[in-house]
């Protein structure tokens, strides 16, 4: 019965998503907004023993609650003065709109909320709120764009997801303040080119499902986990090394690849100062890969040589391979193909 109330909720999250993108009126994509979150929390609390899944859910149904009042309350302000000709307070408005849509999306300075709510999450939730619900906020901002506003939400985002990473613990935090430092990223693609974000972000979501699936499979959550699982397998630790280098945006991986469209399309409109920060800022979230990384293989290997069963299954399933494949090898195979035609 719980799989299929499941089921149901999440045909409705997808329903959600697309009446929002699909809509031709900003009341249209707001009731698409929530469906999509009244649909999302049945399947956050999907684990009543957990405490924190309550609380993050919880969390997660007040402040998108708010965002949502504003926006209807910005949409009403916009038909009322469209409607008696008055062009008074249209930016005022805009602003207001997409202050609420980055507040849905989880961007900087709007961020508080993310990396508080994937913490109480299990790593199938937190991959939809990382990928999926990131769809329909971010279509919209695509249609409602203000320059001076999306330069600080971008530089911000990076920073914060760069710096916010540094000193944490738990595995589901960095990838939430990975994640603001991407969707930094994304909103940078979409100062120019309307598909390039799109790519950015159907990548992003791939790479993300690679290394999600690992973290499920093993259920891990925090670095001393990594650290101290001496039975498991040298491959699987070197699997999970290379999708984190691959989400860093470290070439030869397929994860640079968005990042190098990006970068070759900022420099062909000649944005070079917003490129510079951008690539910087990257490097402190690569580091925080590389050091963990490290951490995993050099300093902190152990072997025991005297038991010889395994405590847990240490092997990858097949869905795994395949999209580890594709993580680490994708950019080259893409290279390759691009050559022979």
């Amino acid at each position: 019965m719980k799989k299929i109330s499941n089921n149901i909720f999440l045909m409705m999250l997808i329903f959600g998503t697309l009446v929002t993108i699909s809509s031709n009126s900003w009341l249209g994509a707001w009731m698409g907004l929530e469906i999509n979150l009244l649909s999302f929390i049945p399947l956050m609390n999907d684990n009543k023993k957990n405490l924190l899944t309550s609380e993050s859910s919880l969390k997660y149904f007040l402040t998108q609650a708010f965002a949502s009042s504003i926006l209807l309350f910005a949409i009403i302000m916009l038909m009322f003065f469209y409607n008696n000709n008055m062009n008074l307070y249209n930016s005022f408005n805009e602003l207001l709109i997409l202050s609420t849509l980055l507040l849905k999306s989880g961007a900087a300075p709007f961020h508080f909320w993310f990396p508080e709510v994937m913490e109480g999450l299990s790593w199938i939730n937190g991959l939809i709120l990382m990928t999926w619900q990131k769809i329909a906020p971010l279509m919209l901002i695509s249609y409602n764009f203000i320059y001076k506003f999306f330069m600080i939400t971008i530089i911000l985002s990076m920073l914060i997801g760069s710096l916010g990473g540094l000193n944490q613990t738990s595995i589901r935090k960095l990838m939430a303040f990975s994640s603001i430092n991407h969707l930094g990223w994304m909103l940078l693609a979409m100062m120019n080119n309307e598909m390039l974000w799109m790519i950015y972000f159907l990548l992003y979501s791939l790479l993300s499902f690679s290394i999600v699936l690992m973290f499920n499979n093993f259920k891990l959550f925090y670095f001393n986990q990594i650290f101290n699982m001496s039975m498991m397998n040298p491959i699987v630790k070197l699997f999970i090394f290379l999708n984190l280098l691959s989400l860093g945006g470290l070439p030869p991986f397929l994860g640079f690849l968005p990042k190098w469209l990006v970068i070759q399309n900022l420099v062909t409109m000649n944005q070079l100062f917003i490129l510079t920060i951008s690539v910087c800022l990257t490097l402190i979230t690569l580091y925080f890969y590389l050091r963990l990384s490290y951490s995993i293989f050099m300093l902190n290997y152990q072997k025991n040589s005297w038991l010889l069963k395994n405590n847990f299954n240490n092997k990858l399933s097949f869905t795994s391979l395949i999209f580890n494949f594709i993580s680490i090898s994708g950019l080259v195979m893409m290279s390759m193909i691009y050559v022979v035609m």
